[in-house]
């Protein structure tokens, strides 16, 4: 059995102790879940909690419509908590929630099918209801920034309605950003208007921290998508195994024991927050973050300024902060796990335990790894027990266990390596053309515009990643084309693209980067006919911007990529350059749609004789 597929056992150990088992515990001493979540959060938080997660089901719903439904809880949330012993009151809140969505008139009208879930049991009908959450919607209208000075007067008058206008807005549009993450986000915006509306040029500051505090929310929702996905395809093992990782690397001073109680948590309220049950999940997080807090000396150092913030600071605070310093006595793994004779006795005795140990010992050495990178050294290490402890002399053969490791970690470093050279050797625009090289021959059935957009993706991971401090350019890098890649999976899902994509999507987690990597051409492919249509002639060209043209010929590019995959590099380059060049020769000229008639007819004729295709 897979080390993946048993990790969770090892948390029976300290049940005793759990916090999780603290929560089930505490929960059977409530009759009334909304009554104690109401009380833990208190009544504005609840309010905010409970806004949040109807914006995010119900994303066509006016502030005033949703403002109804938030009375309706907090209503029944006041009446259970003056007593827990009325009937409505034992209901589970994602079933108040949802209930209160089946009572909405004319759900229909406005939503379609997703009326449809109100027939559905519980869980079926939540997840029915998660299933039509649209990210980043059209139809929610562009937002509309009232005047500075009308702002900060509203600011002023209205404190708590021109917040939860904000919330309400970043909620709708971000219908799978967590609860905690709007709440941190909405601090942000309050502390912008409070520097703000003292300053000068209002307008100005605000626009420069509204762009800040964009940039956080689409971060934010990237990740989460992201974790929330590695739930839901790989399951709860896989996911805790990372978080193990990464955990183990923030907090390499805390005992494994430790670190044990606290993972059950953060895995089950990333199952509340993935789920909607925003709440919940607020109201968890707060605790965990709270229990972290009180053991400082247990958890961290670098997390002092952050417990002194308030609750709905605190947390998002706490998971961006620095890793904690390692300790300098931690001894080498090399006698414990390879140099020991008695390796197999504890691997065969307590194979999940050991290699969850194994996976903290060796995040917390190494914070300048990828969790992915980690995981798969640690997949390796148990095949190589698994051959070795059948053998008659096993410590001989797992005594190279080091060398077998070190292949892996050259792999990753190479690749970073490699990549981050090739841009700062050519800049964004070389790494771009190489990188849509590179994926339209492995994926070529993919769509121009989507090729091009991941390779935008995959650019702006090289940009931000090395230029980092060598020790962070491996996490950085491997842990965002993670999220890259699971975007392209998440297609494959929905629109297949060929075997080999479908291969590395559903096979190991940690192995996906270096599957894509290691991708080859895609043998199956058949070129479609060479066609005009992929030269774009259109006087628009002369006016575009560098950015738009330069966006013209990568999709040239793939294009051409698509119709003879085997094309040389210098066949591509003249083709390019011959594009590029009648762009600068017809644009001079005074009737430029005729001169890219003619140019364009040459340039079509040119093209085909380079690529040996007839006419």
């Amino acid at each position: 059995m897979k080390w993946v597929t048993l990790i969770s056992l090892i948390f029976l150990f300290s049940s005793a102790a759990s916090r999780n088992l603290q929560r089930v515990a505490r929960g059977t001493e409530h009759k009334s879940e909304i009554a104690h979540r109401y009380k833990d959060l208190k009544e504005e938080t609840f309010k905010a909690v409970t806004l949040i997660t109807f914006a995010q089901y119900l994303q066509r719903c006016s502030y005033e419509g949703l403002s109804k439904l938030v009375k309706d809880v907090v209503d029944l949330a006041q009446k259970c908590v003056a007593n827990e012993d009325a009937p409505e009151c034992s209901k589970s809140l994602p079933s108040i929630f949802l209930d209160e969505i089946c009572q909405v008139e004319k759900l229909r009208d406005s939503y379609g099918a997703m009326a449809d879930c109100c027939g559905k049991a519980d869980p079926d009908r939540n997840q029915c209801f998660l299933s039509f959450k649209v990210h980043q919607p059209d139809f929610v209208q562009p937002y509309q920034k009232p005047a500075a000075d009308v702002i900060c007067k509203e600011y002023q008058d209205n404190r708590v309605s021109l917040l939860g206008h904000f919330i309400y807005n970043v909620a709708r549009r971000n219908p799978f950003l967590y609860a905690p993450a709007i709440l941190s986000l909405g601090a942000d915006y309050e502390h912008a208007l409070q520097a703000c509306c003292k300053e000068g040029d209002v307008s100005a500051c605000l626009d420069e921290k509204a762009t800040a505090i964009k940039e956080r929310a689409k971060k934010f929702s990237m990740k989460h998508q992201y974790y929330c996905g590695v739930l839901r395809k790989f399951g709860e093992r896989t996911f805790k195994a990372d978080k193990l990782a990464t955990l183990s690397q923030k907090y390499p001073k805390t005992p494994f024991s430790e670190m044990v109680k606290i993972l059950n948590d953060v895995t089950g309220i990333y199952k509340e927050c993935c789920d909607g049950d925003m709440v919940e999940c607020m109201d968890d997080r707060a605790e965990l973050m709270s229990y972290i807090c009180s053991k400082q000396d247990v958890f961290s150092s670098k997390i002092k300024e952050c417990c002194e913030k308030p609750v709905v600071e605190r947390g998002q605070c706490i998971i961006e902060s620095d890793m904690d310093d390692k300790p300098e006595d931690l001894p080498s793994l090399v006698e414990k796990y390879i140099q020991d004779k008695e390796v197999c006795k504890s691997f065969e005795r307590d194979h999940d335990a050991f290699l969850s140990e194994f996976v903290y010992e060796y995040s917390r050495r190494h914070p300048e790894f990828s969790s992915q990178l980690i995981l798969r050294i640690a997949k390796a290490y148990e095949n190589l027990l698994e051959k070795c402890c059948k053998t008659d002399n096993p410590a001989e053969c797992y005594g190279n266990a080091q060398e077998e490791l070190n292949k892996l970690i050259q792999e990753t470093q190479d690749v970073v390596k490699t990549n981050c050279e090739l841009l700062n050797t050519h800049g964004e625009a070389g790494f771009l053309k190489a990188i849509l090289i590179r994926y339209t021959k492995k994926m070529p059935q993919v769509s121009t515009d989507t090729l091009v957009e991941i390779g935008k993706k995959m650019t702006a991971v090289g940009t931000k990643c090395c230029q980092l401090p060598e020790n962070r350019r491996l996490p950085c890098s491997e842990g965002y084309l993670n999220i890259v890649i699971q975007d392209m999976c998440r297609r494959q899902e929905t629109t297949p693209i060929n075997d080999n994509v479908s291969h590395c999507c559903s096979g190991s987690f940690s192995e996906r980067r270096p599957c894509f990597t290691s991708m080859g051409v895609d043998a199956k492919y058949v070129p479609p006919a060479f066609s005009p249509d992929m030269f774009n002639f259109d006087e628009t060209l002369c006016t575009a911007s560098p950015a738009e043209r330069e966006s013209g010929q990568m999709k040239l590019l793939v294009n051409l990529i698509k119709r003879k995959p085997q094309m040389t590099e210098e066949q591509m380059k003249k083709i390019v350059d011959g594009f590029s060049a009648m762009i600068d020769k017809c644009c001079k000229e005074s009737d430029v749609g005729s001169c890219l008639g003619e140019e364009g007819a040459d340039l079509i004729v040119q093209s085909r004789a380079t690529l040996g295709i007839g006419a």
